[in-house]
């Protein structure tokens, strides 16, 4: 039976490849000058979640904050009842999550890990509410994480597998494929703090491929990578650009101010849409003939970009 995102068929969108972009120094640590982006035209929720670009995770402590994160630019926003709450606050967090998703907006639950006594509450509680778009299962581990949290919550919640240490990227693969997985994300932070591994873009270069392999295996949009802490324009662009260059195609954030930055550089750019939007109407007037070898490839770059400037809202230059 086939789920009800169609897991089983890649978005053609969520995955174009794109040009080289520049790429900015992100060792700069002087106050930020640079003018902010221009926020795209289409609004953050009117993004499918298959490939949504940025993820806003919220503290689910902070209530008064939920309203003005939904109507942010945030493609996604993920209210967090994990690692932003003190486990003594977590049944009131819950229940403030509860009580906001049973009204007219949506938005994903970050929820807490398999093995925790806290897990079996979460999936309870959000079980069939209105506004649930899906829960981001906190340390996957494993295939059968991602199914129970699937199962629990009825068979039709995606779920967004967050892998966040060693033996989740090991078991990456098979989460990909498990049952109700959506897509995977990367909690950068935590791998760190598992494996002694430095926040060098080299040494992190070797998770995030495997999480970017994983996901084409296991037919899924391509995966969601950790935030950025720094709000600098600079080292957030040249972050978001490294993540483009390694095949992932989200990002989650932490701030409200990083959107702008996320959303536009993990678009295509507005010379990527005018070249592509250009050789489909060539392709056409020729009458869809194929001259050579790079055609076909070409021809499925330029449908890829188009198709992911429509719905991120992107014009051509």
């Amino acid at each position: 039976m086939p789920l009800p995102w169609s897991r089983h068929r890649r978005p053609a969108a969520e995955s174009a490849e794109r040009g080289p972009r520049h790429r900015e120094d992100h060792h700069v640590t002087s106050p930020d000058t640079t003018t902010a982006p221009a926020p795209l035209t289409r609004k953050g929720r009117d993004v499918p979640a298959e490939i949504a670009r940025s993820w806003l995770l919220v503290n689910a402590t902070r209530t008064e904050t939920f309203d003005a994160a939904h109507a942010s630019r945030a493609d996604q926003i993920v209210l967090d009842i994990e690692d932003a709450v003190d486990p003594k606050a977590k049944p009131a967090a819950r229940a403030d999550v509860v009580e906001w998703l049973k009204g007219d907006k949506k938005a994903w639950v970050r929820i807490n890990d398999h093995s925790t006594p806290f897990w079996s509450d979460d999936v309870d509680a959000l079980k069939g509410l209105p506004g649930l778009a899906g829960v981001m299962l906190a340390k996957t581990e494993a295939a059968e994480h991602v199914t129970e949290t699937f199962d629990r919550l009825g068979g039709s919640t995606p779920v967004l597998a967050l892998v966040e240490s060693a033996l989740g990227i090991e078991e990456a693969v098979s989460i990909a494929r498990a049952r109700g997985c959506f897509r995977l994300a990367f909690g950068s932070g935590d791998y760190r703090r598992d494996t002694g591994t430095s926040a060098d873009d080299l040494a992190m270069a070797y998770p995030r491929s495997r999480l970017v392999v994983a996901s084409r295996i296991g037919d899924l949009p391509g995966p969601i990578d950790g935030p950025t802490v720094s709000n600098s324009h600079p080292v957030l662009r040249e972050q978001s650009a490294l993540t483009v260059s390694l095949g992932l195609t989200g990002k989650l954030c932490l701030d409200t101010e990083q959107l702008a930055v996320i959303n536009e550089v993990i678009s295509p750019t507005p010379s990527d849409v005018a070249w592509a939007r250009d050789f489909l109407d060539d392709f056409e007037a020729r009458g869809r003939v194929i001259r050579d070898g790079s055609d076909l490839p070409r021809l499925g770059r330029a449908k890829k970009i188009d198709k992911l400037a429509t719905a991120f809202g992107v014009n051509p230059l």
